[in-house]
């Protein structure tokens, strides 16, 4: 009865792992075909200029305590 139950969960598994790669395949082909239209429509993306975030060691209050 073990054996058959494991057998019939095995056989649920594999078919539902079956089914999400399938979805996931058209889910991929489906984003680049919507990526690809959008690179043709748009122009070249700008580069973007990252700052430093700087840090102030002095910025503890003195009593230690940070309000929320």
């Amino acid at each position: 009865m073990a054996m058959t139950a494991s057998a019939s969960l095995r056989h649920s598994l594999d078919a539902g792992n079956q089914a999400l790669r399938s979805l996931m395949t058209q889910m991929e082909q489906v984003v680049n075909a919507h990526l690809g239209e959008a690179s043709l429509e748009r122009k070249k993306p700008e580069a973007l200029k990252v700052e430093a975030i700087r840090t102030n060691s002095d910025s503890t209050p003195p009593d230690g305590k940070f309000l929320p």
